[in-house]
């Protein structure tokens, strides 16, 4: 008791010193929280953005873009075969169609404009028989209704929607086979249909389960179907134009995306937004290298300011020490008031280190996003490639890396604040226990002859 009472006492032997050891040392126990903090938050948003962004493969037959190109359509058997595949968590299939006037009772919500009739001309430049044709679209003309068949409503991708929110009715069972839709608002209103009601397609009557707001009009003018359902009725059946592959985390995408490729081989096209991405996390992983270093940095500092304050102590007690030698005190007992001197100075420093790191956490995370955000962004930002390429950050919308680091914000946890503890009482036996362990070692007359 006596050495554990002396050590505290010794702490507080020159005010002027304690407090300004306390200080410092704070300063460094404070860096060091924050740092860690900040290392938190980061690999947490890491883990988070390699989990749900950019973990997406888009696999689509060999030379098809929409309604465009040719080759042959991907079947449900392929579908099969990539969702065996290892980290495959889903596989969303989907097939498009388009309904002319001739093949259903629905009026397109979509006028032909400008746009659609110069499209409609072009198909017409060339007659069946060779002949050259008018580069115009009848005046009767009306735009073809799109048709989209998806095993999954869950993935607005596969429907070409930035989002799907129902307005009436319910979600239509996609695993069906049913001669059910979901359609758009806007087509809903061109006519008059609503939940519950039916229109004529493909020579079939087909019943509208529910009415969708999709978010822009080309795809509020369109109809979704279960998968089933469309190949059945347009004749493409077991046949898939897209299919949108999930990856449990972005770190497999690239040997998923080779896998594909090993088993379609050259009968599908592979893409990935692996690029964006990659991107996408970079500047998080810059804040966290920066924690990291500043966090050892930190660690060190306070190691030695912990080892060279107790160094100077102990020097300037070697008399003191002589004599307790000379009265009987052991070299343990003389390291262990040492350590417990250091140990109070550190607890002291801890308390306000921790009230300085809650205090500068956030500012100095958002110092740091500031910084990674100016040195990621090129220069030609709006316009270049990697720019566009981060833009598209987060499922392909408008949002971005900046939002994703932007959205960083530190949170303290029992566990950072015992890990920091830990450290900090740690460096204080090490950095005490060292020069009292050297000083106690020698011999009360040698000390005494010296002074």
């Amino acid at each position: 008791m006596g050495v554990i009472s002396r050590g505290i006492r010794n702490a507080f032997r020159n005010g002027i010193r304690t407090t300004s050891i306390v200080f410092i040392l704070a300063i460094s126990i404070s860096m060091a929280l924050v740092m860690l903090m900040s290392l938190r938050t980061v690999q947490t948003k890491i883990d988070s953005v390699k989990s749900s962004i950019g973990n997406n493969i888009t696999v689509t037959p060999a030379g098809v873009r929409g309604f465009e190109g040719g080759g042959e359509a991907l079947t449900v058997a392929d579908a099969t075969t990539l969702g065996a595949i290892p980290h495959v968590t889903k596989v969303v299939q989907s097939i498009s169609d388009r309904l002319e006037s001739a093949d259903t009772n629905l009026v397109s919500a979509i006028e032909p404009g400008s746009f659609g009739t110069r499209q409609q001309g072009r198909q017409n430049r060339q007659s069946p028989n060779g002949e050259s044709a008018t580069q115009t679209a009848p005046t009767n003309f009306t735009m073809p209704i799109n048709v989209s068949g998806t095993s999954d409503l869950d993935s607005t991708a596969s429907i070409n929607a930035s989002k799907f929110d129902i307005t009436s009715g319910e979600k239509m069972d996609t695993t069906s086979a049913d001669n059910i839709a979901m359609i758009g608002t806007e087509l809903a209103t061109k006519n008059n249909l609503v939940a519950g009601s039916s229109f004529t397609a493909y020579g079939q009557t087909i019943t509208v389960k529910g009415i969708f707001d999709a978010g822009n009009k080309f795809a509020n003018a369109g109809v979704i179907m279960p998968i089933a359902t469309l190949q059945n009725l347009s004749g493409q059946t077991s046949q898939i134009t897209s299919m949108i592959v999930t990856v449990d985390s972005i770190d497999a995408v690239t040997n998923v995306q080779s896998q594909i490729k090993i088993n379609l081989a050259d009968r599908a096209d592979v893409a990935s937004q692996q690029d964006s991405s990659a991107e996408a996390v970079k500047p998080l992983e810059n804040i966290k290298t920066i924690s990291l270093y500043s966090l050892i940095g930190s660690l060190v500092a306070g190691a030695v300011i912990i080892f060279l304050t107790m160094l100077m102590i102990v020097r300037e007690r070697r008399r003191e020490i002589g004599v307790l030698k000379a009265i009987g005190s052991s070299n343990v007992g003389i390291m262990a008031m040492f350590t417990v001197e250091s140990l109070v100075l550190t607890f002291i420093s801890s308390v306000a280190g921790v009230l300085l790191g809650l205090a500068f956490s956030n500012p100095v995370l958002n110092v740091m996003v500031n910084n990674a955000q100016s040195e990621s962004a090129p220069s030609n930002f709006a316009g270049g490639g990697a720019g566009r390429a981060m833009m598209r950050f987060g499922g392909g919308a408008v949002g971005g890396v900046q939002n994703a680091v932007r959205d960083l914000h530190a949170v303290v946890g029992w566990d950072i604040l015992l890990y920091g503890l830990l450290a900090a009482v740690i460096i204080a036996i090490i950095g005490s226990a060292i020069p009292a362990f050297f000083i106690s070692k020698i011999r009360p007359a040698e000390v005494m002859r010296a002074e």
